[in-house]
């Protein structure tokens, strides 16, 4: 599951900065807001995920191993809705870019945690191992 798991955010982190990357305006003609007037940024942010993506698909191979990805992958998740909260109450962009948090962040959540918590387990495991020995 965990391997299933960081295949498919590869893929979607992969289609979702290259989707951003070459068609910058498509996202906020969904949403029905103007573009930004710096797109640069925002193609930024595409790029950046979809390096993500590349992250979790080699962290796919060793999911316990490569867990700083995941952990890091997970960071920016939760950080991402946090940022969204302030710049939303200071006024500074509209309530659909929440849209964008369900399917970049909100639904890996769970299995990110997952990964996290089977590290957890394994890490424990082996420094009471250690301190037998």
């Amino acid at each position: 599951m965990m391997k299933l798991t960081l295949r498919l955010a590869a893929i979607y982190n992969i289609l979702w900065g290259a989707w951003v990357v070459i068609f910058p305006n498509h996202f906020f003609s969904l949403i029905g807001i103007s573009p930004l007037n710096h797109m640069l940024i925002w193609q930024g942010m595409g790029m950046v995920i979809g390096v993500y993506g590349l992250g979790y698909w080699w962290a796919a191979a060793d999911p316990l191993r490569h867990w700083p990805i995941v952990a890091v992958g997970f960071l920016g998740k939760v950080l991402g809705p946090v940022g969204f909260i302030y710049q939303y109450a200071s006024g500074n962009i509209p309530f659909e870019f929440f849209y964008m948090l369900l399917t970049n962040d909100f639904i890996w959540w769970i299995p990110f945690l997952i990964i996290l918590k089977k590290v957890h387990v394994q890490y424990k495991w082996k420094l009471s191992d250690e301190t037998i020995s």
